[in-house]
């Protein structure tokens, strides 16, 4: 008899319907194949599946079996088509009704024993589930309240293969799983860190205020324990919260990473991601056989942090060009290309020279110049061009140290943003971009309108400066934002000068 049910396969961050078909057919030699384009994982089902129902008490007939995964030419990986396979084989032997089977999705890993195991990418199966119509979805008890999250679709948590079958023929329904959003949305405004606990370094802070408003990308460069990283740490309080869809957005890439906690139905804050020096390309950007999303990725609507930037391998620092710019990264591999979402902000910080203390007046420098040319020489200029501010972060002086907490705090600075971030929301309502980062073309020369002093002493910068078209162009964005916190419709030579004065390595040469 032939059997059907329906579950999905991950393309990137989202998700498309697989009908799994199953043929038990009584006639001929016993025998098992599987069809479809299945990898490693899903060849290896099979085996799972058939001790899962042996030690269930489930008794397959000999039989000739043939199991198909349509569409055939999209590849299909893990280990979640082992409960639509185990259920499909039910189906096919008459043990479970077919009819009770139509409209159901189904996902989820099986023990040798019949118990589901959690399997990754849930919420982008869900959100197609519920797209297509579905009756409901059955997935692991511990996936449930992950897939909850999606409105508007029955979610069935389920701990063994036995609780599904009993669930499928109407003898035990499951009680459907719930996702208390509401409590998961209170966690947004919660952070152990403020700016209040950061001493001195207040023209950071408003280095930190400027990138936030617009989602400018941001190097600090200073020596060591000058509180590069501690400013870095608390950049996500400062930032807006993430929407319902930015949430939805980002948990689908975390669900297709595997990384949700078992409590984490949705991620309600901004990400932020402070990878090693020593990652890979493919650690990065993403990759693998079968592309997963990487570091920059996972700081989608967040904060990417790299520390000890030229530290970095070159070849790795040069392909987040493409991020940078598009907002999004491409991978190709000979059997697929994938796009995951690469929105984020680059906060990245860096020692002045190899010692740390070429700009610090209380330690002496012990680098030569050639080493100071090598070391600076690891980061080109393409990459510099793309970050809008250059901050000299210098050693805290004794009388801030000994000082109580700062005057500027988290809650002051976060709320100068938001103001700043619904000026530019209400600005560019009805085009593509959101931000004043993604200004270009059309959209900058229109918003970005200079007079003719502007003009005058822009033109000089840049001739004095060398700076390239990029750096222009990034100029006018981050003069746009320093306008729209000042409250200003028009662009003055002192929003200009200001963003030139964060242009610090193309006013030191090294670009």
């Amino acid at each position: 008899m032939l059997c059907t049910v329906r579950t999905a396969a991950l393309l990137g961050i989202d998700a498309i319907t697989v009908t799994l078909e199953a043929d038990v057919a009584r006639q001929g030699m016993p025998a098992f194949t599987l069809v479809g384009l299945p990898d490693g994982a899903v060849r290896e089902a099979k085996e799972r599946v058939f001790a899962a129902l042996k030690n269930c008490g489930y008794r397959l007939p000999p039989a000739r079996i043939t199991v198909n995964l349509a569409p055939a030419d999209v590849r299909k990986e893990g280990s979640s088509y082992d409960l639509p396979l185990a259920v499909a084989l039910l189906g096919g032997a008459e043990i479970l009704p077919a009819e009770a089977l139509s409209g159901w999705f189904l996902a989820g890993e099986l023990s040798l024993t019949g118990e589901l195991r959690p399997v990754p990418g849930v919420l982008p199966l869900a959100v197609r589930a519920r797209d297509q119509g579905a009756a409901g979805l059955i997935v692991p008890a511990a996936n449930a309240v992950e897939a909850a999250v999606v409105d508007g679709l029955p979610v069935f948590g389920a701990n063994t293969l036995a609780e599904v079958v009993s669930h499928l023929s109407g003898d035990e329904p499951l009680a459907p799983a719930r996702a208390d959003v509401a409590s998961l949305w209170q966690r947004r405004e919660t952070f152990p860190l403020d700016f209040a606990e950061v001493k001195g370094q207040e023209h950071a802070k408003r280095a930190i205020e400027i990138a936030a408003a617009g989602s400018h990308n941001l190097l600090f460069s200073g020596p060591p324990g000058s509180g590069k990283t501690m400013l870095a740490a608390r950049i996500p309080t400062v930032l807006p919260p993430l929407s319902f869809d930015e949430a939805l957005e980002v948990t689908k890439i975390y669900s297709v990473a595997g990384m949700l906690d078992a409590d984490q139905a949705l991620v309600v804050t901004r990400p932020f991601r402070a990878p090693h020096h020593t990652i890979s390309d493919a650690g990065l950007i993403g990759g693998g056989a079968y592309p997963r999303p990487g570091e920059v990725s996972l700081a989608h609507r967040g904060v990417l942090f790299l520390d000890e930037l030229p530290e970095f391998k070159k070849p790795v620092l040069e392909v987040m060009r493409q991020p940078l710019e598009q907002g999004a990264v491409t991978i190709s591999r000979a059997a697929v290309s994938l796009s995951y979402p690469a929105d984020f902000m680059l906060v990245a910080a860096m020692n002045p020279c190899p010692c740390g203390y070429l700009s610090d007046e209380h330690h002496t420098c012990t680098c030569t110049p050639q080493a100071v040319a090598r070391y600076r020489s690891r980061l080109s200029g393409p990459l510099l061009d793309r970050i809008d501010l250059h901050v000299e972060v210098p050693a805290v002086p004794y009388e801030d140290l000994r000082a109580g907490t700062s005057g500027t705090d988290s809650a002051s600075i976060r709320a100068r943003v938001l103001a700043a971030r619904t000026v530019q929301a209400e600005r560019y309502k009805g085009t593509p971009i959101r931000l004043n980062a993604e200004l270009s073309g059309r959209l900058l020369e229109e918003h970005c309108r200079l007079g003719q002093a502007e003009h005058a002493f822009l033109e000089k910068a840049v001739r004095s400066l060398g700076l390239s078209a990029r750096a222009y162009t990034r100029i006018l964005r981050l003069a746009r934002t320093i306008a729209d916190l000042g409250k200003d419709q028009a662009l003055a030579v002192s929003h200009l000068a200001e963003a030139i004065n964060y242009r610090s390595m193309d006013r030191s040469g090294l670009l």
